[in-house]
């Protein structure tokens, strides 16, 4: 039976929420691709634009206006205004994409915890914003009819945390956009590329003092920080001025979609040295570009670039020089992680995670 899912897009700020833009905005796109009978309704909020719902008839865009980078009131209008909205576009079942659900739904939440940081690295966060935190996901995965997650380590995580059955919890691995798996390497250049937002658990303070010692020995390589500037962007612009590398490293801020492909295709190799992630989707997009990846020896990244990557103990500031000197110093090694890693990420497609999510929607619509 055709359904009219709602989806919850209030948490969304273009430029302001790392990954979990990509995630929503391939998504949507792949759900508009694969065959369905379902009616799709977004709600966007003040900042987002209609350019993030596609231009299929099964789609439409309802404009709330709440100002969403004033979290405190998104929230506030996400408990009590959009629980309306949705009776009033009669609404089957709703999808929740940004770890948070209106908990008085009047219809049953799908709910996307994308990782449990809060709940495992509490100090990187202020304490209001924590406490926030805690409650809401909690009561989400409480409350929410289904849950979906973007890793087996998450599933396993939100399981022991809040004690939600795993039959209840999906796994839905991200996607990876078309593009990457048809990108052409650029002229060769001796850059290192990272994709990451700029928060303590990134790791990127021992990057560049892995960078630093690494120079040492290749001084002609450049290291590009394309991410947004996240909370912790005075700190490592301090410890690049600490090692006098402000001319060798570059920190771009957000980055449409396009030049983060192009960085992808100049980059001689991809360090991607988290110390917790819930999947960690620069991961997946270097290896389906078949650009060699040096990542942190933790799950979930081993779980995905085991065999396709080097992986490095991310307390280890001289594991890291080590394996950046490895790939330096051998563009045959290169080449052969690179091949292995594209051939590997094939299995992480949009319509996958697509047709995966609609099914997690029709169940929860139709719990019987």
């Amino acid at each position: 039976m055709p359904l009219r899912i709602g989806v919850n897009a209030l948490y969304l700020i273009p430029g302001g929420v790392g990954g979990t833009e990509v995630y929503l905005r391939n998504l949507l796109a792949a759900l508009a691709q694969i065959p369905h009978q379902h009616s799709f309704t977004v709600f966007l909020n003040r900042e987002t634009g209609a350019d993030l719902v596609p231009a299929h008839p099964a789609f439409r865009a309802v404009h709330t206006g709440v100002n969403a980078v004033s979290r405190p009131r998104r929230i506030l209008y996400e408990q009590t205004r959009l629980p309306g909205l949705l009776r009033a576009a009669k609404i089957d079942v709703l999808f929740n994409p940004g770890f948070t659900s209106p908990l008085l739904s009047p219809v049953p939440n799908v709910t996307v915890i994308h990782d449990l940081q809060h709940h495992r690295h509490p100090e990187y966060f202020k304490p209001a914003d924590l406490l926030a935190w805690r409650f809401l996901v909690w009561a989400s995965a409480k409350t929410s009819s289904r849950l979906l997650t973007v890793s087996e380590t998450s599933r396993e995580d939100i399981n022991d945390v809040y004690g939600v059955p795993l039959h209840r919890i999906h796994t839905v691995e991200p996607g990876v956009e078309p593009e990457l798996f048809d990108l052409k390497p650029a002229q060769p250049e001796d850059m290192i590329l990272c994709v990451s937002t700029l928060h303590p658990h990134k790791n990127i303070e021992r990057l560049i003092d892995a960078f630093a010692l690494f120079r040492q020995r290749r001084p002609g390589y450049k290291l590009v920080l394309a991410g947004l500037r996240g909370f912790h962007a005075e700190a490592i612009e301090s410890r690049i001025a600490h090692h006098r590398l402000q001319a060798e490293i570059t920190i771009t801020g957000w980055l449409p979609r396009a030049e983060i492909l192009a960085l992808y295709s100049r980059a001689q190799f991809v360090v991607f040295p988290s110390t917790f992630e819930g999947f960690g989707m620069p991961v997946i997009e270097a290896m389906a570009a078949g650009v060699p990846l040096i990542t942190s020896d933790i799950r979930p990244m081993k779980d995905t670039a085991a065999g396709a990557a080097l992986l490095f103990p991310p307390e280890s500031t001289a594991a890291l020089a080590g394996a950046m000197e490895q790939f330096a110093a051998s563009p045959a090694l290169r080449a052969a992680h690179a091949s292995r890693a594209r051939q590997s990420a094939r299995l992480n497609t949009w319509d996958r995670a697509a047709g995966l999510t609609l099914e997690a929607l029709e169940r929860a619509a139709s719990p019987q």
